[in-house]
């Protein structure tokens, strides 16, 4: 008799138990709860030859984009593919993914789940790896996609479709259709109030249409709900961007405090990821932070050297010049230098391109040589997507390159690229204080009144 996970696909080598072990742990990966490696783990220890076991953990390893996870990854993708000739098509597809993903080939194992996927749009494991490494691309478009080519295949009858509206949802979002993925993110919040990843894609239209105050109350009236995720991290940071727009900076270092450094954190790279993409935004409004960017650069010192992903390294770079670590920052530079001397997988393209420029830019500007860093960043303002990531948190690259602009003295180019913010995002008060201020420099000391005016009362405007 053949044994099935619970959207009927058959499982290699599997018992009932298995495939029970199987869904419990994919369910609890994309519900961030629990530890579904070793649930599987427990599953694997048992029954050593289940594929799909192996195949599994191999999968969900890939996103965790840390060197100390690699060689856990590689060990079962090496045991799965011991199991090839008893191993089925779609597993197979799998591993022919994991299997480029640990060659670098990030992109051509999109492609493999995503042909695997075409000829089984019910596997929910190849659907959320493609959606996810998407992500960590910044395939725009593909994080939509992937869904949209399954998604009429899928309704409320089949298990995990709260999980494909979550995906969808924020594929939705980054490509800026806001009413159908806060559609959609609702949707699955109604199927399942518990759901960080729907909550996330939520927060996320709002933070593009500069509802704070809605998203405020929306996460806060949900915090039961998403505190004790594995999640939990990202989402206290996309509370503290409602709270740091709005101009309310205790509530947003208590955040930092007790929450996103006072949790204990998820054990996985997003809580240094988020503490250093906040601090940087506080820097950059001329808060100061004190202690916490060195305890910080604690954390990122010992991955300085990792050169695994880009997006990693142009934060580890925050913590770095945030703390002053000359030799730290020029460890991490020497060390992506030398890689794209021989490198030629996606990540060095992330790099080469955006990775490197971003870091430069950053320490120009901790130097006070704001000149220079806008000289870097201007040129790459548009490309900032193959960084990875997700339109909230490249915007960090935005906004450093204007606050340099201002900082330079250049009021005409910090103007345009303040008055670009103000017509995407009108009822942002952050954006009117950078209106004003590039009023100032220009001169014109009424425009700045007006737009300090609108700063004190955007949702009035």
């Amino acid at each position: 008799m053949t044994v099935t996970d619970r959207r009927g696909l058959p499982l290699s080598n599997a018992t009932a138990a298995c495939a029970e072990a199987l869904d419990a742990a994919l369910d609890d990966a994309l519900a961030f709860r629990g530890d579904p490696v070793a649930r599987i783990d427990e599953a694997l220890a048992e029954h050593p030859d289940f594929v799909m076991g192996h195949v599994f953990r191999a999968g969900m390893l890939t996103q965790a984009m840390e060197t100390r996870i690699y060689g856990a990854m590689v060990d079962s993708l090496e045991k799965a593919e011991a199991l090839w000739d008893r191993a089925n098509d779609r597993e197979r597809a799998h591993i022919r993914a994991v299997r480029a993903w640990t060659e670098g080939d990030f992109h051509g194992a999109v492609q493999r789940w995503e042909a695997g996927l075409v000829q089984n749009p019910h596997d929910l494991l190849a659907l959320a790896l493609v959606h996810l490494t998407d992500v960590l691309l910044g395939d725009i478009a593909g994080q939509r996609d992937c869904v949209a080519r399954v998604f009429p295949l899928w309704d409320e009858s089949i298990p995990g479709y709260e999980f494909v509206l979550g995906f969808y949802s924020f594929g939705l979002e980054e490509n800026n259709d806001f009413s159908r993925a806060e559609e959609a993110g609702r949707r699955a919040l109604a199927l399942r109030p518990d759901h960080p990843y729907a909550i996330h894609a939520v927060a996320h239209v709002m933070e593009m249409q500069g509802r704070q105050l809605g998203g405020v109350h929306f996460m806060t009236s949900r915090r039961d709900v998403w505190a004790e995720s594995n999640f939990r991290n990202h989402l206290w940071w996309h509370l503290s961007l409602f709270l740091l727009d709005l101009g309310r900076v205790d509530e947003v270092l208590s955040i930092y405090d007790h929450s996103l450094r006072g949790s204990g954190g998820a054990g996985e790279k997003y809580e240094e990821l988020d503490s250093a993409a906040l601090l940087w935004r506080l820097n950059l409004v001329g808060v100061d932070v004190g202690r916490r960017w060195a305890d910080l650069a604690d954390k990122w010192e010992p991955s300085a050297a990792d050169t695994l992903y880009a997006f990693n390294d142009v934060h580890a770079m925050m913590a770095f010049v945030g703390d002053r670590r000359g030799e730290a920052q020029e460890r991490l530079l020497t060390a992506n230098e030398r890689y794209l001397e021989h490198a030629g997988d996606a990540n060095a393209a992330m790099s080469r391109e955006i990775g490197l420029p971003f870091c430069r830019a950053l320490q120009a500007f901790a130097a006070g040589d704001y000149r220079a860093c806008v000289d870097r960043l201007l040129p790459v303002r548009y490309m900032t997507h193959r960084l990875g990531g997700s339109h909230a948190q490249r915007d960090v690259i935005a906004w450093t390159l204007l606050e340099a602009a201002l900082r330079a003295g250049d009021g005409n180019l910090a103007l345009a690229l303040a008055n670009e913010r103000c017509q995407l995002k009108p009822s942002s008060p952050q954006n009117w204080r950078l209106v004003a201020r590039a009023h100032v420099l220009r001169g014109d000391q009424e425009r700045a009144r007006r737009a300090w005016a609108r700063a004190e009362s955007p949702l009035a405007a």
